[in-house]
């Protein structure tokens, strides 16, 4: 077995007996929203550029691909993904208040 199949495994079973409850859900959105979201922002930021800059040598179809397409595919699905994780833990939050 591989290395990655031992730490899939090991996960899973992890997973597998734990104890779900709001809090761990309302936990694992925070992270997400405070860890990974700033991560994929920068990837995101940085694949916009790099297409953008590129799409200055391209003619057509991948001009406005380069130029317009993917960075507005990229930039709405991180905008989209911020939304959606910023009302998710608003309306949470306001739940487990009350």
């Amino acid at each position: 077995m591989s290395k990655w199949t031992d730490i899939r495994d090991s996960i899973e079973q992890a997973v597998s007996g734990m104890q779900i409850d709001e809090q761990v859900k309302q936990a694992v959105t925070q992270k997400c929203y405070d860890v990974l979201l700033p991560s994929l922002q920068k990837l995101g930021d940085g694949f916009v550029a790099s297409v953008k800059a590129q799409s200055a040598d391209e003619t057509g179809w991948c001009k406005v691909r380069d130029a317009i397409v993917l960075p507005a595919l990229i930039e709405g699905g991180l905008w989209l993904i911020e939304m959606v994780l910023k009302k998710t833990i608003e309306k949470t939050t306001i739940i487990s208040a009350s």
